[in-house]
């Protein structure tokens, strides 16, 4: 992606069934499975690099001894950080053999990795989040990849319920409002075992076996509106994943005898348990994982699932493309570009170069190119066949040596820090972000460079074309995988501000030339929208684009993004949503490309975001 945009957030969650001794014995080590935490948290850094969290619970400590320990890091490179203390830790209290109440060798463990979008980059922020009590069975530890659109809501709650939450924060408001429901069922067990003439010590047992992990994430998450997979564990050994009921976020276990997985990322337990495609499921929307102490593992209805909604930025984006269903998606949207582009061109592919923004748009190229070279056999064997009488041996032999002319023309280089202060030198060193391989491109030729998405446009606009246009081709056809941006996420993703969005600018411009007063008209129904309960809400900022079709909102960011000193024709097209959808069946969510969102918070968040830019408030919506 030319835009660098962060997101979302990495979960892995860990059950070891049986004994530590049993992985000794069997894998040669002890540290099982903190290896293979350490393992699912790197192969999930695409989904976070600001920092990184790690929490593990001893089911088995006995009291006054320290069960449940958390090491977190927002430094520079937190994964490697994080475990080279947690090992440290481990070898100091091993170096005689394993104890019982060595540091973070439980039983169950909950990693997190994560990218600072709104909230502050610094180790308060990190997951997983603790809440501490001196009741087992009250001890949370929770971390997810979410973001709620009703926060001040839900804190507003957890302050009539007589809490003092220590902020705002949706992690924090997510684990106090568990936290609470967590501490009014084992109120309820333990006054019913009185009654039973229970002792305290003997309660406590019995408290865990009683605990209906399922009931309290029922009362916990009945208000909460967004888009969330989230971890927790509870200080006794009971755990759980749960998953939003419109699916947005990602979900998939495994489990076998010895373990119970849960990450964000299929590919992530295939590789690092070395299992098959079929044996990782996918959590369904609104169900939860239930794992209890005594290991017994069940999958539970929470949530009532509502129409499924998964975020489709996964399959374009954000997810390793070493999943196969990913892989082939990616590739379905490159070929389903192929059309637009060979209209565009008029059918001049002998005089195109086609090749693609560095690195994540590399497998929808693959697609692109597997479609232009069936399409250039298919027209040389239509030629031999109408032509086989007349057609000579020259002719012949072009046709049969037609191919696709690939180059890699964009080359990443390392990531140069913009330190100096005024625009217009700082501009010069974004320039610069990119390279390009000279010689490869003719003064003939079109170039068509495939990207996965435009969000912002920045990075085309003050790279990219820059740079390419160097190379002098005659024509640059920029190919956007993704459909137009057009709405902010609340999700996860950070795209908050409606003037951030190249599309919307687009957009603004048509508006101004068009000499139309609709901005106005449409900040006026925002204004009368956000009166209504957020149930009945409507996106009233879908009546901005109404007027203009998607090839005039392309054509206008094209003009935008040929600069002054660029001389190469700009153009840009980008994929339909139906496409989108043909591509990637599984993952329909694509409100920031239509403005319909899955959850009613999100037509709250979109009418807020419109009223902050008309008004030139810089806060986010949510």
């Amino acid at each position: 992606m030319s835009d660098q945009i962060k997101h979302e957030c990495g979960i892995a969650l860990i059950r070891l069934l049986k004994p530590l001794e049993f992985y000794q014995k069997k894998y040669g080590t002890i540290n099982y499975g903190v290896n293979k935490m350490y393992l699912m948290m790197e192969k999930q850094h695409n989904r976070g690099q600001d920092g990184a969290g790690f929490a593990s619970v001893n089911i088995n400590a006995k009291p006054g001894e320290k069960y449940i320990y958390r090491q977190r890091s927002a430094s520079k490179q937190p994964i490697q950080e994080i475990f080279q203390e947690i090992h440290s830790e481990i070898q100091k209290h091993t170096n005689e053999g394993v104890k019982p109440n060595s540091p973070f060798l439980g039983q169950l463990m909950l990693g997190h990795v994560r990218y600072g979008t709104f909230g502050k980059n610094n180790i308060e922020s990190v997951h997983p989040f603790l809440r501490q009590n001196n009741w087992k069975h009250r001890n949370l530890i929770v971390a997810g990849n979410f973001n709620m659109t009703n926060n001040q809501e839900l804190f507003d709650n957890l302050v009539k319920l007589g809490q003092h939450p220590k902020n705002k924060a949706d992690g924090i408001t997510v684990m106090e409002k568990i936290g609470h429901f967590l501490d009014d069922a084992v109120s309820k067990i333990y006054k019913k075992l009185k009654k039973e003439g229970v002792s305290k010590i003997e309660a406590s047992a019995l408290i865990e076996k009683r605990l209906n992990i399922s009931k309290i994430l029922k009362k916990a998450s009945k208000d909460w509106d967004g888009g969330f997979a989230m971890g927790g564990l509870i200080g006794h050994g009971d755990a759980f994943f749960l998953r939003d009921p419109a699916g947005i976020r990602p979900a998939y276990y495994f489990n076998n005898d010895e373990v119970v997985v849960v990450a964000s990322e299929r590919p992530v337990i295939q590789t690092v348990f070395n299992v098959a495609f079929d044996k990782v499921n996918e959590l369904d929307p609104g169900k939860s994982i239930i794992i209890k102490k005594s290991g017994d593992f069940s999958i539970e209805n929470v949530l009532t699932p509502t129409l499924k909604k998964s975020c489709s930025f996964e399959r374009i984006y954000f997810s390793r493309g070493s999943d196969a269903e990913i892989y082939s998606e990616r590739k379905m949207l490159g070929k389903l570009l192929f059309p637009k582009i060979l209209k565009r061109l008029k059918g001049d592919l002998v005089n195109t170069v086609f090749s693609y923004i560095p690195n994540t748009a590399e497998t929808s190229f693959y697609g692109l190119v597997q479609e232009v070279q069936d399409y250039m056999h298919n027209q040389a064997i239509r030629e031999i066949v109408d032509k086989k009488d007349s057609i000579n041996t020259k002719r012949l032999d072009e046709l049969l040596s037609n191919k696709p002319r690939i180059e890699k023309v964009a080359i990443k280089d390392a990531k140069l820090r913009t330190f100096i202060a005024d625009d217009n030198n700082r501009d010069e060193l974004v320039e610069h972000v990119y390279d390009i391989t000279y010689g490869s491109i003719k003064n003939t030729d079109n170039l068509v460079i495939i990207d996965d998405s435009i969000v912002r446009g920045t990075t085309l606009q003050k790279s990219i074309l820059k740079i390419l246009d160097r190379l002098k081709p005659k024509k640059i056809i920029v190919v956007s995988s993704a459909p137009q941006i057009r709405y902010p996420d609340c999700y996860g993703i950070d795209m908050a501000r409606m003037e951030d969005f190249i599309a919307f600018r687009a957009v603004l411009q048509l508006i101004k030339e068009s000499n139309k007063d609709s901005l106005k008209l449409t900040y006026n129904e925002c204004l009368e929208e956000l009166k209504r309960p957020v149930k009945e809400m409507q996106n009233k900022v879908k009546t901005v684009y109404k007027d203009f079709s998607n090839d005039q909102i392309s054509q206008k960011i094209s003009e935008i993004l040929k600069e002054d000193g660029i001389n190469a024709e700009i153009n840009v097209i980008f994929q339909t949503v139906e496409n989108l959808h043909k591509a990637c069946p599984k993952n329909l969510g694509d409100w920031y490309f239509t403005g319909n969102y899955p959850t009613p918070g999100g037509n709250k968040v979109v009418n807020q975001a419109f009223v902050n830019f008309y008004e030139g408030v810089k806060e986010r919506a949510y």
